[in-house]
This record gives structure tokens, sequence and C-alpha cells, in this order.
């Protein structure tokens, strides 16, 4: 039986007291919440497709690759076909396993690696990759058709796996450059050091045409405007895959290319991840397909269908898209890949039961860790006819057809082609060189008043800012890791951060670069460079309800202001991947460059903050805005062309060198619009994260926000206060003297917690134990007392007590596995117990789950 946390506090005190700990927590002071309501299945939105550009693949038919593709397809068996149709993640299947169920592909996903290691060293992923392609060919059964696998991976700012490698910046960054020759060239980079390591498919390039900055994924979009992403899409294909008609084509160090995620993933509405787009069909097809239209005509192979809808209904589940407008009218003739379990979201389907999608036109299913079941049930339903052998063989021809045009099946092993194991080209020099000047071209200078830049170099020159010598900030997410996190300066051995590439030009020039994350120095210095912005986040994780910039936390802001008072001139380094509400950090500094997310090559930002030992300029500065920049946290949507467009910069906007222009006090928005929600961060700093307010309660008594400390809650049971670890009061300091059941935590309004639990998301605790406990404590999440999750953390604790400064973790499956409605969270986390305890807590935040994935044990009742 579960653990029951009203059983236990019936043992603590009384049940009725118990309950009213609970409750006071979950359901808060006068908070009520809805029952959730199952939204009736909505009626497909009607598709017209002859109101769609007629196109054509640049990769034409070939009737001797169509008749070889048929050939094979005439010798399969249908367990064969059915396993050519899954792909598995590599975390989640053994070599073997592609023999016995003639898997057609598998990936690596966000954090996974070969032999279960994200950060596994170069020479281990070719080494996998051979073991699977072995396995796929080596089958001498009689009758059996050895077909090469083909392995994807999330390459989508240069082989961002991988340590070691090249690092583009991410394409919010490359948009800015209106460069498509360039984009070219990165393209060509990314498919060789992808191809070093033995894959053959890369699910790039991200096409999105991004029109709500709140979006996480914004940052892989390379602009707003359609126009932009069209430059772009055609020439990142041909610099994956090759230019079609070509000897080089899908050969030499080109890989397969996929363009995603189709269709209106960077349209829904209020920008959220998965969700729906309420586009019109024009908007879709002006807007949104405008990536797609260049990609099929660079000849693009293979196309990943998004979780996103279009007016309520699944792309994966949309035929009419995916068959009448991709094939009919687009002239795709690749294969279709989904998006990672997507097909469960489709009404009637899990993740290992799903005809609807195959039958919508998906044709290779991404079935990461359900892909054994996925395949046992579709061959089931394939024999019985629930689908159609006819609509199996068609997606079997279109990836065989894929297939024999990128040439696998002559390849060989991936250890045996052209640039496999050439750990050279790694990050070589001529790689790096096409990285910085990537890096150069994306920066945007957005205020330079009275000329600061660019700065002579034999100067003393303070670098501030916790992005100044920090990769894992400027790299940002889908970086070895699948949120960027967890990184060290390690596993980026052949890159420089900004903070290295200033330090490299100024020392050289005679001057003195001096690093103080904080600000703080003795002598005074003749300039400080601030580098600061948004911490890595990838997909749904990046969502955010405003574009204000980290407005619980104005460390930042202050760091600026206190240089500024000292009599310092500031010149401002903003890293994000969007562009955000930073007006009052722009007035402060003299001079603010919009960096986003640079990647590997920092020195590319020095280039053009300093001038050459002689005085002359390096470089010029060519970025221009290719997303509007907000006057307010709350101006979003906003796009160039809107009715009543007012941006504080422009779509298009980017100062130079060559023409100076002071551009003064910019109108700040009122302070009352930078309280932001979110969803992820609930304590920072020992405060309470807007819209979360800190909370204690004593069983039998009224919850208490407690939000003015120190304060004590009822007979003395929980005392909390402030202390300093890092910075003046940035530690919640709670001690429980063992007198009767009492929590603190967090309580606000109700958010749906759902896809970060899906995406094995965990609650992340910095935290000191100063006294272990002496009963057991419970870490509780809910909407209420009938949906709330408790688990017992006590020996979490216990475990952190000999640590000092730590952080202990727990999977948001644990709660909800406990009994936690995650659709519905209104006390994201609260710590409980009858005993004597003591902490000191900093952040509590969700994190990328990177501990063990087992929850503590329940205890019995």
């Amino acid at each position: 039986m579960n653990f029951n946390p009203t059983r236990r506090f019936a043992r603590a005190t009384s049940r009725a007291a118990g309950i009213a700990v609970l409750s006071s927590f979950v359901l808060g002071v006068s908070a009520t919440i809805s029952a959730s309501q199952t939204t009736a299945p909505v009626q497909a939105a009607a598709v017209h497709p002859e109101i769609w550009p007629k196109l054509q693949s640049g990769v034409p038919d070939d009737p001797a690759i169509d008749a070889r593709a048929a050939d094979i397809l005439s010798k399969m068996t249908v367990e064969e076909k059915v396993g050519q149709i899954i792909q598995a993640d590599v975390t989640t299947v053994k070599a073997a396993d592609v023999r016995t169920y003639h898997l057609g592909s598998i990936l690596d996903g966000g954090s996974s690696g070969p032999y279960g290691n994200d950060r596994a060293p170069a020479s281990d992923w070719l080494k996998e990759a051979d073991e699977f392609w072995h396995a796929a060919m080596d089958n001498l059964e009689p009758g059996h058709v050895p077909i090469p696998i083909i392995w994807g991976s999330d390459s989508v700012h240069g082989n961002s796996n991988i340590i070691g490698a090249t690092i583009f910046p991410h394409n919010v960054g490359l948009g800015a450059m209106r460069d498509p020759a360039l984009v070219h060239k990165i393209g060509e980079i990314t498919a060789i050091e992808t191809a070093i390591v033995g894959q053959d498919w890369t699910f790039s390039p991200t096409i999105a045409v991004a029109r709500d900055d709140r979006w996480g994924r914004t940052y892989e979009s390379y602009s707003e405007s359609p126009d932009v992403v069209r430059a772009y899409a055609g020439e990142m294909v041909k610099g994956i895959q090759g230019e079609p008609g070509t000897p080089d084509f899908l050969r030499n160090g080109h890989i397969i290319a996929t363009a995603k995620h189709y269709l209106g993933d960077g349209g829904t509405e209020n920008g959220k991840d998965q969700g729906d787009s309420l586009a019109s069909e024009e908007q879709l097809r002006d807007i949104h397909s405008a990536g797609y239209q260049s990609a099929i005509e660079a000849g693009v192979q293979t196309v990943m269908v998004s979780f996103s809808s279009w007016q309520g209904q699944h792309m994966s589940g949309n035929r009419a898209l995916l068959e009448d407008v991709l094939r009919g009218r687009f002239g795709f003739n690749g294969f279709t890949v989904s998006d990672w379990n997507a097909h469960a979201q489709l009404p009637g389907c899990s993740t290992t039961n799903c005809a609807a999608a195959l039958l919508a036109g998906i044709d290779m299913y991404m079935a990461p860790d359900s892909w054994k079941g996925l395949y046992q049930n579709t061959l089931a339903e394939v024999k019985s006819g629930a689908i159609p052998m006819g609509r199996l063989d068609e997606a079997v021809a279109r990836i065989l057809r894929v297939k024999v045009r990128a040439g696998v099946f002559e390849a060989g092993p991936p250890s045996a082609r052209v640039y496999a194991g050439k750990w050279d080209q790694l990050s070589s020099p001529e790689h790096r060189a096409v990285a910085r000047q990537a890096v150069r071209e994306s920066l945007v200078l957005l205020k330079n008043d009275h000329q600061l830049l660019p700065l002579k170099p034999r100067l003393n020159v303070l670098v501030a800012g916790d992005g100044a010598d920090n990769m894992s900030k400027q790299t940002g997410g889908w970086t070895i890791s699948w949120q960027g996190t967890g990184n060290s300066r390690a596993d980026f051995p052949r890159a420089q951060t900004i903070y290295e590439g200033i330090a490299e030009q100024v020392k050289a020039a005679g001057g003195n670069a001096v690093l103080s994350v904080d600000g703080h120095f003795g002598a005074k210095p003749d300039v400080a460079i601030v580098v600061f912005g948004e911490n890595p986040y990838a997909e749904f994780m990046g969502d955010r309800h405003d574009v204000a910039f980290e407005p619980g936390d104005p460390r930042d802001l202050q760091l600026l202001r206190s240089l500024k008072s000292q009599g310092v001139p500031v010149v401002a380094v903003f890293l994000s991947g969007r562009p955000l509400y930073v007006t009052r950090e722009i007035n402060v500094a003299d001079a603010f460059v919009a960096a986003w997310l640079p990647g590997s090559e920092g020195g590319g930002i020095a280039d053009l903050l300093f001038r050459k030992p002689d005085n002359s300029i390096q470089y010029d500065f060519r970025g221009k805005l290719s997303f509007s920049w907000p006057r307010s946290a709350n101006q979003t949507p906003l796009n160039v062309g809107d009715p009543n467009y007012n941006p504080l910069f422009p779509f298009g906007y980017g100062l130079d060198y060559a023409h100076p222009l002071d551009i003064g006090q910019l109108p700040e928005a009122p302070e009352g619009e930078l309280v932001a929600a979110n969803d992820d961060q609930y304590l920072l700093r020992g405060h309470a994260a807007a819209p979360w307010r800190l909370v204690a309660t004593e069983a039998g008594s009224r919850m208490v926000y407690a939000e003015n400390l120190p304060v004590t809650v009822a007979a003395g049971t929980l005392a909390l206060s402030r202390a300093d670890h890092l910075t003046q009061e940035d530690t919640l300091v709670a001690r429980w003297s063992g007198s009767a059941m009492a929590g603190v935590g967090v309580t606000g309004p109700a958010i749906d917690l759902t896809r970060q639990t899906n995406g094995d998301m965990e609650l992340k605790f910095d935290l000191k134990v100063d006294a272990p406990p002496t009963a057991r404590v419970f870490l509780t999440a809910g909407c209420g007392a009938k949906c709330a999750g408790s688990v017992d953390i006590s020996s979490l604790l216990r475990a952190a007590a000999s640590s000092g400064w730590t952080s202990v973790s727990l999977r948001l499956s644990c709660l909800k596995n406990a009994g936690l409605n995650v659709s519905a969270t209104m006390t994201p986390f609260a710590i409980y117990t009858s005993g004597q305890l003591g902490l000191s807590l900093t952040d509590v935040r969700l994190a990328q789950g990177e501990g063990p994935a087992t929850c503590p044990a329940a205890p019995q009742t």
C-alpha cells in the first residue's frame, strides 16, 4: 500500500491535526481551483491544398532508386517492415535488440549517449555506432535482407552532443547575421563533426518562425520573419546534405538533414511549447511553412513532425497537412519522423499503441523508450488488418529510398567512412574560425553612447558578471546535456569563454584584464565589461509567462549600478535566447551588446569590443535584430508588421561604428509590470520567487504567510529567519523544535507540471543540513488534500548532513506516483516534520534529472 500522509499525521498528533497541516499547505488561504476538465475532441480544421504553392523537391524521383527500394521491400518479412518504422533511443536498446527487432533507426535524445554516458569520449560514440551497424547487417538468417540502421542526433548548433566539438551560436544569433553563405558553411562543418563520430542523420535545422518570444524554443528559430527563415533553411540543408545532383550529395561527410518541426510550432498560443496554433490556414502557409518550402527545394530528406497542434488537432494526426500539403503540394519525397513519443498525444493512442499516426502520414515513430511495446502492437495491428499492409509498405519504401540515396548500403560500418575517427577535425582551427566569424556577425549593438566602443586594448579592464567565464551560460541548452546544465569548463577543452577571449587580446596588447564575477575591485578599472543573462534551458523548461528578465533577481542590475556609481564606464554583454525586457539595464550601461547564445568561441566577442593594438578597428558590428525588442515585460507577441507595432528596438535595428548614434535614456516600464509568474523557480536566494509566497504552518493552526522574517510559528515549533551565504540574506533558515508537526513551503496559482514530469525533471534543493532530522521528514506537493503527493526524504537529508552546502533532488514522478495531481499544482514544495531539524535553503527549482531516477522507498502504513 502506498504511503498516505494523513495516516502518518494521525500517529504524530491526531488525524484531524494532520489533515489540517496538509490542507493548509496545498489549499492555501481562500485559494480555490476548479477540477480538471477534459476538452471534447475538436473537429479538424479544413485544409485547402489548392491554396498552397506547388513545389518540387530538389532531389527528383529516380526510377533506379525506386526500383532498388521496391526490390528490397519485396524480400522483407512483415516483422522486418515493422522494425524499419521504429526508432529507439540509444539508452534503451542493445545491439542485439537491433538484430532481433530489425530496427530501422536509433537516436540519442537529450542527455543520452553511448553506453548510457552522455559525456562519453568521441571514440565511444563511433564504437557503439559500429556495434549497431554490425547488428543490423551481420544477421545471416535465410531470406534476411541486411538493411543498415541510421543513427539520428540533435546536432542543432554544431555536433553539440560531443565533448570537444565546435559549438556554433544558436539560431537566434545566426538570424542576426543575415548571412546565408555562412549558414551553409556551418551546415557543412556540423555534418562533418557528426560524421566523425559515426552518426549519419541530424535532426537539424529547426526552421520554426517564432512569433511569441515566451516560447522556450525561441532561440532555435532564426527569426520572427519568414523571409529570414526561408533564406536560411535551404542553405543549411545544402550545407548538411550537399548540393543535390553533385557527387558529394549525402556523401563525403555530408549526412541526412531534418526540417523540423512541421508545422507551426513557433506560432502556438501564448508561446506554449507543444501547444496549439490558432493561425489561419493562410498564416500557416505564408509564415510558418516558408522554411519548409526552401528546405524541400534544397532536397531535405526527412521532416520531423511537431508535438504541437493546429486549431486543436495534433500535427502527428493531421493527414491533410502531412500528405495533401507536404507531399502533394510541396513535393516532399523523403520520409517523416515523429517527435519524442508524440504519437501518444493523439486521441485513443498511447506510447506503445498508435496506428493513427501511421495512418495519418508518419513514416517513422520516434519511440525512444516505448519502442518494444510499440513494435509488438504495430505488428499485431498489421497482421489483423487494422493497419493496411499497403500503408506499411509505403512508409518502409520511403525510408528505404532515403537510405539508398544516402549510400548507407555501400558505405560500410561507420568507422570505415571518410571522416570517421578524424578526431583532429573536432573543433579544428578551421572550424573554430568559422564559429568565431559567426559570433562576430551575430552580435547586435543596441547602445554605444559617446562612442565608448571599440575599446583600446591597453586598458585596465574589469570583467564581471556570472556569464563572463561560464561556458554553460554562453552555449545554452542542447549542449552536451538536454538542458545545457551540469556542464563544466572541462567539457569544452578547445573552446574559449568570453573572459578568456578578452584577456587574451588585452594582455597581448599590454593591458590588464581581471575577472571579478561580483564586480569588486582593488585598483579602479578603466572600464568594466559585465556579462550576464539567461541560464541554460531547453524546450518547455524555457517557456515564460512574460519577457521580463529575472524580475525577482535584481543582482545583475545592482552590479551594473554599483559600477556606474563608482565612476566606471560599463559595457554590458547580454546572453539570451530571445529579446527580453532589460531597459533598466540598458539605461545604466554606456554600451549594450545583445550577444545571444554565442557558443564555444567567446573570443569573437572580444574581436568587436576592442581595437587592434595600433588602435585601428578590428571588425565593425554587422548584426541586425531578427526579432523585435520589447519595450515592456508584457509586450508579446511582438512581430514586425503587427498592427500598432511599437517595439523598443525594431526588427532590423543594429548600430555600428561607421554610423555612431547616442540613444540616450530609454522609457522604462512601470515597476509593477516586472512581476513575472514562473513554473520552475520557487525559492531564489532564500526568498520566494514571484508569484510564489513563502508559507509556514503548525498542526491544527492556519497557514501563515511568512514574508517578513524572522517569524516563529504558533508555539515555537518552527522558526524561520534569514542568513548570509554567498550574498546578504540569500538563505532561508528553518529550525524545527520537535514539539509538533510543522512545515514550510511555497504556495501560489495552479500550474501544470505534466510536461516537466513527463520530461523526467526533478525538484532540486540547494541546502545545508544544520541539524539532522530526529523524525521522518516529508516533502509534499499538491493542489489540495485529495491531490497531494508526499514522500519521505529523511534518508536524503541524513545523507546530506555531513556534506555542508550541497544539492538534494527528487524526481517529480516520485511525487506523482505518491498522488500529486501534476496538472494543477498549487504547492510545488513543502517540507514538514514532527521532529527536530535544521535546514538552510537558498534555491529550490526544477532542474534536468541528473541523479538516480529511483524514488525513496515509500513507508508502509
